[in-house]
């Protein structure tokens, strides 16, 4: 299938290509693989210019250089005529190559002159060179000649020619003196383009006798001088003198120069002129004008602008240049010149002519047998160049005349064209001003495609760019390129352009069109087929525009260029300062993502770039980095518009540093009253630079300015020059008067004393003014100097006065100062408060009355009462009880007052006294009141003891406060269930004088919970609760006591066994001190299980452990309600101090277990395990067949002792009291009369993770068998229905039981 696809590709690319062979020829190969093996006519790659002159001093090589295939061989002509270089020993041709080299060492450089051209030619066709015109450079010497001396009187325009010797090429014209010192030109002097020196007009500094003309020949590098001119320029004075000796005349010329004068144009001369310049050429007008005052030049075009970029000025504007001239600079010039006399223009006329150029020259034409072509030669000129064509440098008419061959004009066409027709055409372009000639071949070449792609070339691009996939081909006939990919014909449409070159596009690459693509090139005589590969990439980007910074100086700027990119692709990230490269600074530190200004200083402004380069893409992201700090301090200070009592203050802004200045802050000196102080006078927002100052009399003024941006301030600018302002009568009076006294004869006036800048003048003084208010009476009045208090003594106790106090100065009194109420010493008052009564409100509050003082007694301002208070003791006490003194402060005028937070039922004291600002008067009489009874205090404890099975005793202790007398305690108690739910409230009244009782007719095994209160004839006090549990059955009560960490200890009493029972108990026995009970610990290689009994109603259980001796803090797991808990994570080998605690909702522990010492095991190395030994499991064997015969005896011989199981004897002895009950509800238990060793029903798996076999509810006294019990740690028996011997592993204890077989057999299970 794939050889049909490429078949009808095939036929149909053929007919293509037949059709095509009409219309277009082969472009040159340009790739060196095609060229190599193809023949090829010569091509001219390097030749001399047309214009070639040369240095006598060196040997002449004229340069031409061809390809071809074959390589050319080279041939040259001299003066139109064949050179034979073999006949001219001086002569040499370089080997593969056309160059000639002309030895000239021996010879003269004039013999070679000439037109050289050269001819490489092969087998295909003939190319020829420009022809290169050779002459030898020449530097003609000065010829002799004598310089008469010039006297030219002052202002006369002057010209000094320079004439140099015609050399190959032209000289280079410069004027300088002896000393080899360019002479200097300006406006005035100037050279010319053909090297004259003009004057417009002489002065007399101009007088010198070495004014010399030098030429420099460029290709001898020899440099020629004409002879010295001297030149001597007259003043008139000079002139008068040597005609008034000579005439005996005082004043011949006069005493002014040369008369003034309108300019004159002198070169070019007249009012217009004429210039050619050819097409490509520098334009080069010139104007030099004399006059006095020196003329200025000016130029413009009469009909447009000067050509804009291509136009310049030279010598002092005297010389206009425009390069690369066009026909579009053709035109009329003005140029003008100017001076305070007058104007005058010269009008030069531009022609533009044109050496011929090439619109489009001829290029090199492969064709395929029989097919079309054309040599097309295009090229403008002024006058228009004609155009002649030559083959193989032979004119063609000259040449075969060939029918498919015809030349029309500028244009050669070919048709049918056969092999072997081959040839190179020449066309040459000329006018008067030049010619162009090119070399152009026709190559006739029959080649099949071929591909100059490299195969499975890989193109990588960025997605939703255009991909360009090349397919460059040669062949002849030119090949036809088709596209594949996925066996699928690429065509050109909306996705693909197919460019006439073969290069397939696609407009905007996307990841789907990664992949591989097929090209086949097809012409008549072949195809050729090449892969390529495309991958289409992702974008890099800049995540985030960089921000712009503002930063202080010395502070550090960090801009961030975060970039996402292809992962396939490494971007390097580069950075920019104003487009060029970072400073190198090592404050500039580039990181992967980031760039960190250390430190930044004002260099550091500018523009910063972040790009992101990968090898196929770019992104960019720029911000400005503007440095700020403070401004510079404000200079210039000057003091306009002065006044007496103003001024007006300007300055010059310092830099802001890129940061507004926002405002200026004046301040002063007052180097009269505050040497060295500055103050702030005014501010004046920051677009200002002047302020008008309002100024205070006597004051010596220095001013300085700050400016404020917001960096912060600038330095103080350097102070203004003094500004003192005259003496004044003060403005103001002392502020803050006051009047009071310090003793009860006195009046102290004080006041706040002025300023030395309020002050306004010499000797500021003080008149002090009093007198008593409301009396008729004179001013007292006293002048003080230097103080700022005044005391008037003799004054009586606490009466109103006036005061005043007014600034005085040597040049007069400040205004009517302000009058000031104030008062006399005060004393301490004299009388105490009568008919001082107490009202008892209640048991804790008295309520006080008293009648005031009269005011005159009071002798200052009455401040209030003081109502002093203690408690002498309690009623229901005789021995005193010594109080701190309480007193209370009713401010103001009160009469009353209330005494809160007394005890009931006591004996109180108390008196009432009156104060001042001086302090207080004397007390009243002590008055006494009484606290009636109430309510009494919580009763000092509650405790239980003495719990049995039915009864419990309480004890307590009468409250600290009795608040009266007791008249009683009230006792209330309720069962509480299994879910906490309160049973009836029973309630009993207790005599005053009890400290205990017992309650009988309890519920066994049942928790209570208890409230007590203490009563009097006010009521009931605050209640007291406990809570205690009645044991189930008296031998609990003396069942042996577990010491946690210390082991089991034995009953104080023996224990009757006619009293035991093997039923363990549903519900366990609370302990009437502690919260917790039954604390035990197991231990494994890296944790422990603690298990306890806790009855507190706290819920917030916690296990705490901490290693042993350390002393760190202990570490807390809370427990979520469980009575066991393990912790996980002990290290191996260590002990650790074990505690459970209960929290109340504060954090606060309220009960504790005590602390257990547990330690955790080694992790043992591992050793030969002794159970996977033949001699071990073979003893296991007989053992356990041994232990099972002994075991079939001991059934045998119980069954022939005549027992019965337990369950039956206990089915015949159904005694309720005796019955188990189950732990969840109280209901009674069933016995399991299997051997499975599971537990019983209502029992309870230990802490330490054994099982406890099942306890026989039976006395095996009763069946005469094994009086000596054993019970366990709650009381269960230990027999021989107990299958397995108990061990308590954290207390070590062990049962003195001897062992059964059945317990033998379970050690090994």
């Amino acid at each position: 299938m794939e050889r049909e696809r490429k078949c009808i590709i095939r036929g149909g690319a053929l007919l293509v290509l037949f059709l095509g062979h009409a219309v277009r020829a082969l472009e040159v190969p340009l790739d060196p693989k095609v060229l190599e093996g193809l023949p090829q006519p010569p091509t001219i790659t390097h030749e001399s210019p047309k214009d070639y002159i040369v240095d006598p001093r060196e040997n002449i090589v004229i340069h031409c250089e061809a390809k071809g295939k074959p390589h050319p061989s080279f041939s040259w002509t001299r003066n139109g005529t064949h050179f034979d270089i073999d006949k001219d020993p001086k002569v040499m041709m370089k080997p593969n190559s056309g160059t000639l080299v002309i030895d000239i060492s021996m010879e003269k450089a004039e013999a070679y002159e000439g037109v050289y051209q050269c001819t490489a030619r092969n087998e295909h066709g003939a190319a020829v060179s420009n022809n290169i015109v050779i002459r030898q450079s020449r530097s003609p010497l000065w010829a002799k000649e004598r310089n008469e001396p010039i006297v030219v009187q002052e202002g006369v325009p002057l010209l000094l020619q320079c004439r140099p010797p015609a050399g190959l090429p032209p000289p280079i014209i410069f004027w300088m003196d002896n000393n080899f010192q360019r002479l200097p030109q300006s406006s005035r002097v100037s050279q010319a383009l053909n090297g004259d020196l003009y004057f417009s007009n002489v002065l007399t500094e101009d007088t010198r006798n070495d004014y010399i003309c030098y030429a420099r020949f460029p290709h001898t590098q020899t440099i020629q001088q004409k002879q010295p001119i001297t030149v001597k320029v007259l003043d008139m004075d000079a002139i008068n003198e040597t005609m008034a000796a000579l005439l005996n005349d005082t004043d011949f010329f006069g005493d002014s120069p040369a008369g003034e004068r309108r300019p004159t144009v002198v070169v070019p001369p007249g009012s217009s002129s004429t210039k050619m310049v050819l097409r490509g050429e520098t334009l080069e007008l010139e104007c030099i004008a004399e006059g006095l005052p020196t003329p200025e030049i000016s130029w413009g075009k009469v009909s447009g602008e000067l050509p804009s970029g291509r136009t310049s000025f030279h010598s002092f504007q005297k010389t206009l240049k425009v390069a690369e001239v066009t026909e579009a600079d053709a035109g009329d010039y003005k140029c003008t010149a100017k001076n305070s006399l007058g104007t005058v223009d010269h009008v030069i006329t531009v022609i533009v002519k044109a050496a011929p150029y090439w619109i489009r020259s001829p290029r090199n034409l492969i064709l395929a047998p029989k097919e079309r072509g054309e040599l097309s030669c295009k090229a403008n000129g002024d006058p228009k160049p004609t155009i002649t064509w030559s083959m193989n440098g032979i004119p063609i008419e000259n040449t075969p005349k060939d029918l498919n061959r015809k030349v029309e004009d500028d244009t050669i066409v070919f048709t049918n064209v056969q092999t072997g027709s081959s040839a190179v055409y020449q066309c040459n372009a000329s006018n008067e001003y030049g010619y162009l000639l090119a070399n152009a071949f026709v190559n006739v070449l029959a080649e099949p495609p071929r591909v100059l792609t490299p195969p499975n070339k890989l193109y990588q691009v960025i997605r939703n760019n255009p991909a360009l996939l090349d397919c460059a081909s040669f062949g002849s006939p030119i090949p036809n390129i088709t596209w594949f990919r996925d066996s699928q014909t690429l065509v050109d449409g909306d996705s693909y352009i197919l460019h006439e070159n073969g290069t397939l596009e696609i407009h905007m690459a996307q990841t789907q069109d990664s992949g591989r693509y097929t090209c086949i090139a097809l012409n008549t005589l072949g195809s050729k087929e090449n892969h390529v590969l495309l991958e289409v990439k992702e974008p890099t980007r800049i995540l985030k525009q960089l921000d712009y910074k503002v930063v202080q100086r010395n502070s550090d700027a960090v801009f961030e260029c975060r970039v996402t990119h292809d992962p396939s692709l490494i971007p390097t990230v580069t950075w920019l300062k104003d487009s060029g490269e970072l400073p190198d600074d090592e404050r500039f530190v580039v990181d992967s993502d980031s760039l960190t200004i250390n430190g930044v200083t004002e260099s550091d402004e500018g523009n910063y770039t972040c790009i992101m380069n990968t090898t196929l893409d770019q992104d960019s992201a720029s911000a400005v980095l503007t440095v700020v700090e403070q401004p510079d301090h404000p200079t210039d200070l000057e003091l306009t518009d002065q006044q007496a009592r103003s001024v007006q203050l300007t300055w010059i802004p310092g830099d802001e540093h890129n940061s507004p200045i926002q405002k200026f802050v004046i301040q002063y000196e007052d180097s009269l009253h505050q040497p060295g102080v500055w103050h702030n006078l005014t501010e004046v927002p920051g677009t200002k630079t002047t302020a008008h100052l309002k100024l205070s009399p006597y004051v010596y003024y220095t001013f300085r300015v700050q400016a404020v941006n917001d960096v912060g301030f600038s330095q103080p600018s350097p102070p203004s020059q003094q500004y003192r302002t005259e003496p004044a009568a003060p403005e103001e009076n002392p502020s803050g008067v006051e009047a009071t006294g310090n003793k009860h004869d006195n009046l102290v006036i004080s006041w706040t004393p002025l300023s030395g800048l309020q002050s306004n003048g010499p000797g500021l003084q003080y008149k002090v003014m009093w007198r008593q208010k409301d009396v008729e009476s004179d001013w007292d009045s006293v002048m003080v100097t230097n103080v700022s208090k005044f005391v008037v003594s003799g004054t009586p106790t606490f009466v109103p006065y006036e005061v005043k106090v007014q600034a005085v100065n040597e040049y007069g009194n400040a205004p009517e100062p302000e009058i000031f109420l104030g008062h006399s010493g005060e004393d301490l008052p004299t009388v105490a408060p009568e008919n001082v009564e107490a009202h008892v409100q209640n048991s804790t509050l008295v309520e006080v009355r008293w009648d005031p003082v009269p005011s005159s007694t009071v002798r200052g301002r009455l401040k209030g009462y003081k109502v002093q208070y203690w408690k002498e003791k309690s009623l229901h006490k005789h021995h005193p009880h010594h109080e701190e003194r309480q007193v209370l402060t009713f401010s103001g005028n009160k009469t009353h007052g209330k005494l809160p937070g007394l005890h009931p039922y006591s004996l109180y004291t108390f008196n009432v006294r009156v104060f001042n600002r001086k302090g207080e008067g004397p007390p009243s009489p002590d008055q006494e009141f009484r606290t009636p009874e109430g309510v009494p205090g919580r009763p000092a404890f509650l405790r239980v003891v003495n719990v049995n099975l039915d009864s419990l005793t309480l004890e307590w202790e009468p409250p600290v406060e009795h608040n009266g007398r007791l008249t009683g305690y009230t006792l209330r108690y309720q069962p509480i269930n299994n879910t906490n739910e309160l049973g009836p409230l029973e309630e009993i009244a207790v005599l005053p004088n009890e400290t205990s009782y017992t309650l009988l007719n309890l519920k066994y095994s049942t928790r209570y919970k208890f409230y007590f209160s203490a009563n009097t004839s006010k009521g009931s006090g605050p209640v007291i609760t406990e809570e205690a549990v009645t044991v189930m059955d008296e031998v609990l009560m003396r069942q042996p006591a577990v010491d946690v960490g210390k082991g089991r200890t034995e009953a104080p009493h023996p224990i009757s066994p006619i009293t035991q029972s093997l039923r363990p108990p549903s519900h366990k026995v609370r302990p009437v001190g502690p919260a917790f009970g039954n604390v035990s610990s197991s231990v494994r290689e890296n944790g422990a299980v603690i298990s306890w009994e806790y009855w507190g109603p706290d819920k917030n259980v916690f296990v705490e452990y901490i290693v042993e001796n350390s002393k760190e803090d202990w570490k807390k797991e809370f427990v979520n309600g469980s009575q066991t808990y393990q912790i996980k994570g002990l290290k191996p080998g260590t002990s650790y101090k074990v505690r459970v605690v209960a929290k109340d909702q504060s954090d606060e522990t309220v009960h504790s277990t005590e602390e257990l010492l547990i330690t955790v095991p080694a992790i043992a190395s591992r050793q030969v395990d002794i159970a996977t030994q033949g001699w071990f499991i073979g003893l296991m064997c007989a053992i356990a067949l041994l232990i099972l015969v002994l075991l079939i005896i001991c059934f045998i011989k119980r069954n022939k002792g005549g027992k019965y199981p337990v369950k039956e004897k206990e089915d015949a002895h159904a005694d309720p009291e005796i019955q188990p009950m189950k732990e969840d509800d109280g209901t009674f238990g069933e016995y399991s009369d299997t051997e499975d060793h599971k537990p019983l029903k209502g029992s309870r798996t230990p802490s330490n993770g054994t099982v406890k076999k099942d306890d026989s509810d039976d006395s095996l006294v009763d069946y005469g068998e094994g009086g000596d019990g054993q019970f366990n740690e709650d009381g269960s028996f230990i027999g021989q229905y107990s299958g397995k011997k108990e061990k308590d592993t954290a207390e070590g204890n062990e049962s003195s039981e001897a062992p059964s077989p059945v317990n033998a057999m379970n050690s090994f299970v």
